[in-house]
């Protein structure tokens, strides 16, 4: 048996919410008792491992909104079309994550919580354009000529992804840097600074995945409710 989002179901149901408790519990333990502190920002660079993992799976998870979007648009598949739902809405909670770990890390660095940095503003025009695409689905109680504009509204939010990635060397900002920084004795030099990131980024994409597979039963279960409402009360 397999799940809405095409995953088996033990998987989904059975082994993926311990695996994700148990990633997230190492990534915790790895992030903040075996790293030591970066050279230059010290403890508060800490965060840095879970901000930069909710940053790449807030942009996998638009990526998949436009490819399902797509195939939705092509082939009027359901499942394409609950799956860019699900993955836009999971999506717009992790660049929420982004957005509220960032100011965290950026006060003791910057000495500000905000500044109109080019990655940052990016960041926000993304969070705008998925919480648009969110808005016009809510909207479209269904009708499917909506969901056919969110869907291009999906395909073209992804867009906004390599300009973000590459606005600090497009445009000139202070975003923080450090993975690669200048300074040679900076960065993530200690190879347990390395596998925390790694550590941290598959526990967050196991969350990902987690929360998708239940959002997309969730978006499954209120569309056959709403067809049976419609049966009951045609017209």
């Amino acid at each position: 048996m397999t799940a809405d989002d095409g995953t088996p179901r033990a998987w989904r149901d059975r082994v993926l919410p311990w695996a994700t408790g148990a990633a997230m519990t190492l990534a915790i333990v790895m992030v903040f008792l075996v790293v030591p502190d970066e050279r230059e920002q010290g403890v508060v660079q800490r965060i840095f491992y879970f901000h930069v993992a909710a940053a790449w799976l807030a942009f996998a998870g638009f990526a998949a909104v436009a490819v399902a979007s797509a195939w939705f648009l092509r082939t009027g598949s359901e499942g394409a079309d609950r799956l860019a739902h699900a993955c836009a809405e999971v999506g717009l909670l992790f660049t929420t994550l982004v957005l509220v770990t960032g100011p965290i890390w950026a006060r003791p660095i910057w000495g500000t919580w905000w500044t109109w940095d080019p990655r940052l503003t990016m960041t926000v025009v993304l969070w705008t354009i998925y919480a648009a695409y969110l808005m016009l689905r809510r909207l479209s109680a269904g009708d499917d000529t909506t969901r056919r504009y969110a869907a291009v509204l999906g395909i073209v939010g992804a867009l906004n992804i390599p300009l973000l990635v590459l606005a600090v060397r497009l445009w000139r900002g202070i975003h923080p840097a450090v993975m690669i920084n200048k300074d040679p004795e900076a960065g993530l030099k200690d190879p347990s600074m390395v596998w925390a990131l790694v550590v941290a980024n598959v526990a967050m994409a196991l969350l990902f995945d987690w929360l998708v597979s239940l959002r997309t039963r969730l978006l499954r279960i209120d569309r056959e409710v709403a067809a049976l409402e419609m049966e009951d009360h045609p017209g």
